[in-house]
């Protein structure tokens, strides 16, 4: 229903504004035809007080038709730029205005996720303090609702982090402390907590070792944090994943691919920007917030670097994280 009411406002912006348009463009012929008018029936009256016996009748007539033509093409050059800056500016007005329906959606759409996702880590920890408060439980059942407590405020750590450094890096208020890193080693920390999180997840794992590059060990595990966790998100569970990091001359290359249903080619792009998530939100399944992509495109950006998406076959995607080594 209200993605119905999204769809319907737009629709009624739409008309609006076209109709206002095209009420401007009338206006615009409508005033250069009323000019034209007045210029003729100027000409024809001057025309009209030359004496037929005046011995300068031509001198005359050619000046009165050299003005009109002059006032033609005045009329017709004023009309055409003005014409010309009212639809430039139109265009700008109208695509802004959808760019920003469209963001006040997403942040609608990321209110109802971020909300969700909050919640229910929130509400687990709360279900399993209350048992361990009111129930007689054995030492194994004790030290699995605290697991599993413990499990859900570290996920609900890392949302919050990861709102945070999304807004630092999207205003260049993030503290820059790079340094050489071995990347083959946070690679495989990621992977291993990764592997913690999903121990039924197969992995394929290729990683060269002794890569090193300048860069935040922090915002690089996050970023493979996320590209693996969207790869799980959307992958089915019996395809593996798989994750490879090679090192050349010129460049390191991370990727990570899956075999989900993949991206369109008209949506790879967007998939990067702030809040946007491929689908309806009252549709979609899995979970998150539609910052995941975003804060690889920044962190990736941070480091000089590039996140790139093509198709993996049969099926699914793959997620290339490049950067320039340093000399």
């Amino acid at each position: 229903m209200r993605n119905s009411l999204k769809i319907n406002k737009l629709k009624f912006v739409s008309i609006i504004y076209w109709v206002f348009l095209t009420y401007m463009i009338a206006a615009f012929v409508w005033w250069y035809v009323s000019l034209e008018k007045q210029n003729d029936q100027i000409a024809n009256i001057q025309f009209g007080s030359i004496q037929s016996n005046d011995p300068a009748i031509a001198a005359k007539s050619k000046y009165i038709q050299t003005f009109q033509d002059r006032k033609r093409k005045q009329y017709l050059g004023e009309g055409v730029t003005f014409l010309f800056l009212f639809l430039l500016g139109a265009i700008y007005v109208y695509r802004s205005l959808l760019k920003q329906i469209r963001y006040s959606n997403q942040q609608q759409n990321f209110m109802m996720a971020v909300t969700h996702e909050l919640k229910t880590p929130i509400a687990v920890t709360q279900l399993n303090i209350e048992t361990l408060i009111k129930r007689t439980l054995s030492p194994e059942q004790q030290k699995q609702l605290l697991a599993n407590s413990l499990k859900e405020t570290q996920r609900l750590d890392s949302l919050c982090n990861n709102i945070l450094l999304a807004s630092q890096l999207d205003l260049d208020e993030y503290r820059q402390n790079k340094q050489e890193i071995d990347l083959t080693t946070i690679t495989q920390l990621a992977i291993k907590s990764f592997q913690e999180r999903f121990p039924n997840r197969l992995l394929d794992i290729q990683i060269q070792e002794d890569v090193y590059i300048q860069g935040e060990p922090l915002l690089l595990q996050l970023m493979l944090n996320n590209l693996m966790d969207n790869a799980h998100k959307y992958s089915p569970i019996e395809f593996p994943i798989q994750i490879e990091l090679s090192q050349n001359e010129t460049n390191t290359v991370l990727s990570v691919k899956d075999a989900g249903q993949g991206i369109p080619s008209n949506e790879r792009e967007k998939v990067f920007e702030k809040f946007y998530r491929v689908g309806a939100e009252f549709t979609r399944s899995t979970k998150g917030t539609g910052l995941g992509l975003f804060l690889c495109k920044k962190i990736a950006q941070f480091h000089n670097g590039s996140v790139t998406i093509k198709d993996h076959q049969p099926k699914g995607s793959i997620f290339t994280f490049s950067m320039p080594n340093q000399a």
